[in-house]
């Protein structure tokens, strides 16, 4: 299993999608929320995505295309 963390960043009409609830039901994948601003006309969450690498690769480019900016975090976050 792979484990990647990615920010990912929502323009303000995608806010109120449930775009990560989809993302774990339409991809084996599992979502981990590890830190997140939203606001009423944008947000950005961190989030942990754990399964077979190709599948987090796709369940990335699923939400990249539905307009939501994805850039990779690298080292530690919230220790737990």
């Amino acid at each position: 299993m792979a484990i990647r963390r990615v920010k990912l960043t929502f323009p303000g009409e995608l806010i109120k999608d449930p775009l990560i609830y989809q993302l774990g039901h339409q991809f084996p994948v599992v979502t981990n929320i590890r830190r997140a601003d939203v606001t009423a006309t944008y947000g950005w969450v961190v989030l942990e995505l754990e399964g077979n690498e190709d599948d987090i690769r796709q369940a990335l480019d699923w939400v990249s295309n539905l307009g939501v900016r994805v850039d990779p975090v690298e080292g530690d976050l919230i220790a737990g």
